[in-house]
């Protein structure tokens, strides 16, 4: 069917290859968009049952579910005044929310979510993608140092400072986490990354296994990456009336805020392909080709989404359980933690990649 669609469109040339690219980024960029509205309303439902109570239940109640509440924060935050503060420079000020949310939604483009005879359901599978995802997504920042530095204000330019060290730091380990990764897969493509870990003994072939400090490092590091609990001093309540964000309403702070929770389920996504096989079946392998047992081993796109909801799932739960960092443990944590961690599992990920080590019975 997909290879209809494209045949239909790739007929009237080059009109048509362009029409035929918007139809594969909207099929991409408006799920996301949606996911980002349900992600908020699991997780004040989540939250709300950790913490003994109900959460949204009343806004398009079904089965005391408000699954349009999610919906009614949007269409509040787009209909609200966007004020400007007086000492802001405007045109700045309004730039750094999409600064923020385009590197975001263009990661996107880059993630596969299956693969079928034709090749992988990818917009764009390059063989650099692990490199150009590190790009992008180091990228987010500028949008929040720039927020800060624009609105004029002290709190926000604290959060901005606090948000670009903390990124920087960060940013050095989840690469080094992922040096283990290309070294263990031999590739930078992402499907071949996940293809890398495909073998006979199920789950036991995926690199979260030998690589399981990396896979630590990494997903915790996307944790502070998102600026989300423990790792939010650069919007942290307590200390600096919300960050750099704090002049910000409306739908300036909606696109923000969007941006957010976009590199969170983004962040899923990447531990799930990088670490936990992708696509693949956590029981490939064990059972035959037939019946309930076959479709059990065999991969799909939803295996994918269950290890992203699953990933998206601790987001919540770190912010539920545990107290923000102090500053200096943050740093601490960074700098004298994960990347010693990293670069020694980084030699040991390449003595096992030079014996053959990653293919189980070799």
């Amino acid at each position: 069917m997909i290879d209809l669609i494209r045949e239909f469109f790739l007929q009237f040339g080059l009109l048509g290859g362009l029409t035929w690219m918007l139809v594969k980024i909207l099929v991409i960029m408006l799920p996301v968009i949606i996911a980002v509205a349900f992600y908020t309303l699991f997780e004040r439902k989540i939250i709300g049952w950790m913490h003994v109570r109900q959460g949204p239940q009343y806004v398009g109640g079904v089965f005391g579910i408000g699954v349009i509440q999610a919906f009614a924060d949007v269409f509040k935050m787009l209909f609200k005044e966007l004020i400007t503060p007086d000492k802001a420079s405007p045109f700045l000020y309004r730039l750094a929310p999409l600064i923020a949310l385009a590197p975001a939604l263009a990661a996107w483009a880059l993630i596969p979510f299956g693969e079928n005879d034709t090749g992988p359901l990818v917009l764009s599978d390059i063989n650099a993608g692990v490199l150009m995802l590190l790009a992008l997504t180091s990228m987010g920042v500028y949008g929040i140092i720039l927020g800060g530095w624009a609105s004029n204000s002290k709190y926000a330019v604290m959060g901005a400072l606090r948000a670009a060290s903390q990124v920087i730091s960060y940013e050095i380990a989840m690469g080094f986490a992922l040096v283990g990764v290309l070294v263990a897969a031999g590739s930078m493509n992402l499907t071949e990354i996940v293809n890398a870990q495909t073998g006979n003994s199920g789950f036991l072939e995926w690199f979260f296994i030998p690589l399981f400090p990396l896979f630590l490092v990494y997903f915790i590091s996307g944790t502070a990456e998102t600026n989300r609990a423990p790792f939010d001093v650069a919007e942290g309540e307590s200390e600096i009336v919300a960050g750099f964000h704090v002049e910000y309403s409306g739908s300036a702070f909606a696109i923000f805020f969007l941006a957010e929770y976009a590199n969170m389920i983004l962040i899923s996504f990447l531990t799930a392909l990088l670490f936990l096989g992708g696509w693949l079946s956590p029981f490939q392998g064990w059972f035959g080709t037939e019946g309930v047992a076959g479709m059990l081993a065999a991969p799909g796109t939803h295996w994918l989404f269950l290890k992203a909801l699953f990933f998206a799932f601790c987001f919540v739960w770190f912010r539920a359980s545990f107290p923000r960092y102090r500053y200096d443990q943050i740093m601490r944590l960074g700098w004298k933690v994960f990347i010693p961690i990293t670069i020694v599992w980084i030699f040991v990920a390449a003595v096992a990649a030079y014996n053959n080590w990653f293919v189980l019975g070799a």
